[in-house]
């Protein structure tokens, strides 16, 4: 990119909004259904769940305002990167203080750092989001680093297999992702980005081989197994990296290996071929 784009940039470091919201009970419900798992009843005053924040705080841009790719269009909180494709790479979360349902919340987001690189599939920009979110007290619920980094289109070729994923776990499950499932996290978080459900426009357009399952549902269901593996415990930071894409109709597999003294655990995701698709570590109280 030229000096003159990166100059623009620039600019955009440290533009920021503000969003309130109050934190509902029937997305709750919703999240809990399209994870299979079997809570009770959920009610006001009942503390939300690990990762589960990313439902709430939705971006509202107006259907004329998205992009072709179904997200909006850059130049609003985004800075207007003219590379084709845009992933969630990582995120860092500590969750200090619980977000209660029936209770409002609010969320400050704004621009940290913008990077350009270069890597085998050309030249990427990353771009480091600082997240904050109070509760109801005024008190500091999450603090999160998230990592957006945008792509060239892919260039022809098959793409070179992930490194293979930790064969060791002592807790595992496997799932197949689906489109209903797909479809009811993007309905839960208002994600509008169509390579989770659009076919003919994520393999035609931007040359996945199927419908991609949202990183943050892997990054949810990573933190989900620890959760029914140790059930007690409070999660009190949680980081993850997408390293390649899990596809739908897809077999996948959860892995999570805890520390010798039990404040820790390695989680992890892996495709139908073992190899490692995403990664992460959760820390325990």
């Amino acid at each position: 990119m030229d000096a003159q784009t990166e100059s623009k940039f620039d600019d955009w470091i440290g533009n920021a909004r503000e969003q309130r919201e109050r934190i509902d009970t029937a997305l709750t419900a919703g999240m809990s259904a399209a994870l299979d798992r079997d809570d009770a009843p959920t009610k006001d005053g009942d503390p939300l769940p690990p990762c589960w924040h990313w439902m709430f705080f939705r971006d509202a841009t107006v259907q004329s305002k998205l992009g072709t790719d179904g997200l909006p269009a850059r130049g609003a909180l985004m800075p207007p990167v003219p590379l084709p494709r845009r992933m969630w790479a990582a995120s860092q979360i500590r969750f200090l203080a619980p977000l209660r349902l029936g209770e409002m919340a609010l969320k400050r987001s704004e621009i940290a750092s913008i990077t350009e690189k270069s890597g085998k599939s050309g030249r990427l920009v990353f771009v480091n989001l600082r997240h904050t979110v109070l509760n109801a007290a005024d008190e500091v619920a999450i603090e999160e680093e998230q990592n957006i980094v945008y792509t060239e289109a892919p260039k022809s070729g098959a793409m070179p297999p992930p490194r293979p994923a930790p064969e060791e776990a002592a807790w595992r499950r496997e799932l197949r992702p689906d489109p209903v499932m797909l479809f009811r996290y993007s309905a839960l978080t208002f994600n509008p980005h169509r390579i989770h459900y659009d076919q003919p426009y994520c393999t035609q357009e931007e040359g996945y081989p199927g419908l991609v399952v949202h990183g943050p549902l892997i990054a949810t269901l990573m933190v989900d197994l620890c959760r029914r593996s140790r059930p007690d415990a409070e999660i009190k930071e949680f980081s993850f990296r997408a390293l390649s894409p899990l596809f739908v109709d897809h077999a996948m597999t959860l892995g999570g290996a805890p520390s010798d003294e039990g404040s820790s655990a390695a989680v992890w995701a892996a495709n139908d071929q073992g190899g490692l698709a995403s990664q992460g570590e959760v820390k325990f109280a």
